[in-house]
């Protein structure tokens, strides 16, 4: 630019144009490597393999039962250094465990009542009951339940799974009145869908005093097979069986056009 001249007669120099200073741009960082541990945990904790834990569990405890033989308490009685409502607590322990491990409760039932009598055995299958069913519930809601929704595509399974999460304590209710719903299939059924903890349990605990207590006073009253006792709760067993029976007869037709 040309000089220019001021009053005085003296010249001044034109002051430059600043230059723009350029703005840094902030580049973001490359993402950290996952380390191994990192993606172990993950694929660890992802559903599939809590599922396959799950799965692991229930064979390990099913074939632990299968080497044990837990119907020997029957044979070899129950030992000695336990008695009265200690031996019976421990019994309701390992009713609940062995009902997660598919033991069939009427065993235990009558295992109860012959070692226990029938109040004391009562008491000791249904706390052995509810314990069993916790656990499972528990161990299908922990390690099986964000694996197994996804496949509830069916129409069954979605009414089933609707059912359970809507109505709750009245479809459990149901589920331990009626004998033809097995106890383990009820556990992990009501474990996938959305009931509560609440609901499960005090239903299961209602719902299974009538079954248990004939399978109980049938075992206590084993020795007498001719006693009223015995043979009313022979009939407690066989009519509720008989009455699903034929319900399952009647409804088979609707239930092939589902």
């Amino acid at each position: 630019m040309p000089d220019a001249t001021t009053r005085s007669g003296g010249t001044a120099t034109a002051t430059p144009q600043a230059v723009a200073t350029p703005v840094p741009v902030a580049v973001a960082a490359p993402p950290a490597p996952v380390g191994l541990a990192a993606r172990c945990t993950r694929v660890l904790l992802s559903p599939w393999a809590r599922f396959s834990l799950l799965v692991a569990l229930l064979a390990g405890a099913a074939s632990a039962v299968l080497l044990f033989e837990p119907q020997r308490v029957l044979s070899d009685g129950w030992p000695p250094q336990l008695g009265g409502a200690a031996a019976a607590l421990v019994f309701a322990a390992a009713y609940g465990l062995c009902t997660v491990a598919f033991v069939p409760r009427p065993l235990l039932n009558l295992a109860g009542g012959a070692l226990f009598g029938s109040q004391l055995g009562l008491g000791a299958a249904i706390t052995g009951t509810v314990l069993g069913a916790g656990l499972a519930f528990g161990l299908g809601r922990i390690l099986g339940q964000d694996a197994l929704r996804p496949l509830l595509r069916g129409r069954w399974l979605k009414a089933a799974d609707g059912q359970l999460s809507r109505h709750g304590f009245r479809s459990m209710l149901v589920a331990r009145l009626f004998p033809g719903v097995p106890f383990w299939a009820a556990n992990y059924c009501a474990a996938v869908s959305r009931m509560g903890w609440p609901s499960f349990l005090v239903a299961t605990a209602l719902g299974s005093i009538p079954n248990t207590a004939a399978y109980v006073v049938a075992g206590a009253r084993a020795a007498t097979p001719t006693s009223p006792a015995f043979l009313i709760a022979m009939a407690c067993i066989a009519l509720p069986a008989l009455v699903g029976a034929v319900v399952a007869w009647r409804k088979r037709h609707q239930l092939r056009l589902r």
